[in-house]
């Protein structure tokens, strides 16, 4: 049986996006990955996410905005990457745990597009770090 990770943000266009992304690319063999938002943002993945993974190895070219309707079965792990999800999903089942890592939404960042790049990529640089950190203690982290 494998174990299941499911993030959860509003739109999931960005921050729930790199997360699963990352945490794909991190997992130990068995380790199940998907993301959904409570209300997914028509216009799909935020280019910037996507440019984001590729910096980091990652084609996350197939991936897309879902709704949390659309997974089907239950998560191990249940992890809510911004306040409003949280709010709206407080009781996403989770069988072992639910965490929450508020994080600022990068998409939310106006104007310059060198700003909004950098915000970009320290919320990446950051789930990456959190990532990395749980998963090893979790034992569910890719051994290198």
């Amino acid at each position: 049986m494998s174990t299941r990770i499911l993030f959860i943000c509003t739109g999931n266009t960005a921050r729930s996006q790199m997360a699963e992304g990352l945490a794909r690319s991190l997992s130990a063999p068995g380790v199940e990955v998907a993301s959904a938002g409570t209300k997914p943002n028509p216009k799909g993945v935020h280019p910037l996410a996507i440019e984001m993974l590729r910096e980091h190895g990652i084609d996350a070219s197939a991936q897309r905005a879902k709704h949390i309707h659309e997974l089907q079965g239950e998560f191990d792990y249940v992890i809510t990457l911004c306040d409003s999800a949280a709010q709206e999903c407080p009781t996403y089942p989770a069988r072992r745990a639910r965490l929450h890592w508020g994080l600022p939404d990068p998409a939310a960042a106006d104007g310059d597009p060198a700003l909004q790049r950098a915000m970009f990529r320290e919320i990446c640089d950051e789930i990456e770090r959190r990532l990395r950190e749980w998963m090893a203690k979790e034992g569910l982290l890719k051994k290198m």
